[in-house]
């Protein structure tokens, strides 16, 4: 396994929809992974959050994550999940934000391992489908306590672990320390695939993480930003050792137009769809250090029209090339 260096879509809250997920596929992501779930919405048939369990047939292999905090809702939760026929499902905990993490649920487990490890068996006691979970370093930094508990989750039956290389005090910020995941990755005591996340934004730094660590796949969250194709340049670099040529302008507009228009679609609402799709506009390198850029940058995310936005991209392109 370790030699397929696979790489897979981290799961995003408010990103990996599947107009994103498709995108991200197309690209070259071995994995896609939904917005997390929670299960006492999802108990409760809470329309936004049943309308997370779509998946496509050309997005596959697709995993659904889930969050919660009792073994039974959860159980139920995977149940429903059962049925949307994704090809894992994935038990987050892992998530730091506040109303999650503040709650016991997500990273907050990190503070009730019992609790946690309970929720893990109940999940893979509930379906016939391979259950993984993600999951941070501990707590803070003096409860980094990956190395025995990913043993023990592997001990409950889950079919692979996926690592976030910070605790959950650090939230999103300092550097991820692959150290650790490199230590569960090596622990001759650990027969699961062990994915490693956080901070891998070029193809440089994901082979270095692939040759360094060990580990059987790396998932890419924010790097992904108004990049889908980064994928693609990360396996170009891995296969030839060079770099992807540099893609023109023009192309990467036409990518970043796709996909408005897609979350326009998913959303079924003009203004809502380019609202969504703004922290990618964003973020995109691809009006990285053009000269004299910043009130055409603020016009492009301010406007909620489609054919203005596009005006605006197409004169960027334009301008630029």
């Amino acid at each position: 396994m370790s030699n397929s260096q696979n790489l897979y879509l981290a799961p995003m809250e408010d990103v990996t929809d599947p107009a994103f997920r498709r995108l991200c596929k197309r690209f070259g992501a071995d994995r896609v992974y939904s917005e997390f779930v929670s299960c006492d919405a999802l108990v409760r048939n809470v329309n936004r959050t049943v309308q997370k369990l779509t998946i496509h047939d050309d997005e596959r292999p697709v995993a659904i994550q889930i969050y919660g905090r009792e073994p039974e809702p959860m159980a139920d939760a995977a149940r429903m999940v059962e049925e949307a026929h994704p090809d894992i499902i994935d038990i987050n905990f892992g998530c730091p934000v506040k109303k999650v993490a503040g709650k016991g649920a997500g990273a907050g487990l990190l503070n009730n391992i019992p609790k946690m490890l309970e929720i893990t068996k109940a999940v893979v006691n509930a379906v016939k489908l391979p259950v993984t979970v993600k999951t941070r370093l501990g707590w803070d930094d003096n409860h980094k306590i990956i190395v025995e508990l990913a043993e023990a989750l592997q001990d409950c039956g889950i079919a692979e672990l996926a690592i976030h290389g910070r605790t959950r005090s650090q939230m999103y910020t300092g550097e991820a320390d692959w150290t650790l995941i490199g230590e569960v990755k090596n622990n001759p005591r650990m027969r699961i695939p062990i994915i490693g996340n956080g901070d891998v934004n070029s193809p440089e730094r994901a082979q270095e993480c692939f040759q360094r660590y060990g580990v059987d796949a790396i998932m890419i969250g924010r790097a992904t930003f108004g990049q889908p194709w980064i994928f693609e340049d990360i396996k170009h670099y891995l296969q030839t050792g060079e770099r992807h040529e540099p893609r023109p302008l023009h192309w990467q507009v036409s990518v970043l137009k796709e996909h408005i228009l897609n979350c326009i679609e998913w959303l079924g609402d003009e203004r809502k769809g380019i609202i969504h799709a703004r922290r990618h506009l964003a973020a995109t390198p691809a009006f990285k250090g053009l000269s004299d850029f910043r009130s055409t940058r603020i016009k492009m995310l301010q406007t909620n029209e489609i054919s203005e936005l596009f005006d605006i991209m197409d004169s960027v392109v334009d301008k630029y090339s």
